[in-house]
């Protein structure tokens, strides 16, 4: 399961550098045994194009729901705003995708 937290402010949490070089992130809850398995959000900076890592593919299901600014899907050759809201089971290919303006972006991750 993931940390339990009660309400807390997110804008006192530190970007932390991402596991994805131009992406950043904050922690919301994770479980620590599944450490895949979290809430967070990530921030992609302007110019980001995950093009060299070909189609995304995971093992959990995710959830993401886009804050601020945009993203390109490559494959879909479709742009995604603030307000859209993408819902992937295990597998499920997407991407890859580039930002021009860079985006923020809220993720859950868990398992079927």
């Amino acid at each position: 399961m993931k940390t339990e937290r009660e309400f807390f402010s997110s804008s006192a949490m530190p970007w932390r550098a991402g596991p994805q070089p131009g992406t950043s992130e904050k922690i919301l809850s994770r479980n620590e045994l599944d450490p895949e398995i979290l809430t967070r959000l990530v921030r992609w900076e302007p110019g980001l194009d995950t093009s060299p890592s070909g189609l995304i593919r995971h093992e959990w299901v995710e959830e993401v729901y886009l804050l601020e600014g945009s993203l390109h899907d490559l494959t879909l050759d479709e742009t995604f705003s603030a307000g859209h809201f993408a819902a992937r089971p295990p597998r499920m290919p997407h991407g890859p995708y580039r930002t021009s303006e860079g985006c923020v972006m809220l993720e859950i991750r868990y398992r079927p």
